[in-house]
C-alpha cells in the first residue's frame, strides 16, 4: 500500500533515515475486540545516514574502519540526544476471516549512540558509526473501500 521513510535529527547535527517494512502478517488466535481478528505482524527496520556535519567527518577521517561485529566495539560509545523525528510508516492490505484489513507499522527511534573511535565508509565517504534503537507500533483496522 504505502511506505514512508522516517527522519531522525540528532543533537550533533547528524540526520538519519529510518525505514520500516512489513515482512509477514498472519491471522492468529480467536476473537479480538479490534475488528474481530488478531494478527501477528513481523516487521523489520534499518537506518542510513542522510547527512553528517563536516566537522564530524573530519574528526573521524583517520580512524580505523569499524569491524563488522558489534562485540569488538566495546569502547568509545556516547549517547546522542534525538532532537526531532518523523516516524517511518509501512502499510499493507491483507485478507482475513473477517474481511480485508489495513496493517500499519509505525517505527519511532528511542535511543541513539555514536562512536567516534571508528569510521564507516559509504561509497568513498567516511562517516561516524551510529547505533539506533526503535520501537514498532502495530495497528490494524478494516479496509474502507473507496467507491
Amino acid at each position: 500500500m504505502s511506505d514512508k521513510s522516517g527522519t531522525i535529527r540528532l543533537s550533533d547535527g547528524t540526520e538519519l533515515t529510518l525505514k520500516v517494512m512489513i515482512i509477514d502478517v498472519k491471522e492468529v488466535g480467536g476473537f479480538s475486540p479490534f475488528g474481530g481478528v488478531n494478527f501477528s505482524v513481523s516487521a523489520m527496520g534499518g537506518i542510513s545516514t542522510k547527512s553528517v556535519p563536516e566537522d564530524l567527518k573530519k574528526l573521524i577521517a583517520d580512524k580505523q574502519i569499524a569491524p563488522s561485529s558489534l562485540d569488538q566495539l566495546n569502547d568509545g560509545w556516547e549517547l546522542v540526544d534525538i532532537k526531532d523525528q518523523q516516524p517511518a510508516i509501512a502499510e499493507e492490505s491483507v485478507d482475513s476471516s473477517k474481511g480485508r484489513f489495513v496493517i500499519r507499522v509505525v517505527a519511532e527511534a528511542t535511543m541513539a549512540a555514536r562512536n567516534l573511535n571508528y569510521r564507516v565508509v559509504v561509497g568513498n565517504v567516511s562517516e561516524p558509526l551510529y547505533w539506533v534503537t526503535w520501537i514498532y507500533k502495530i495497528t490494524w483496522k478494516p479496509e474502507v473501500r473507496k467507491e
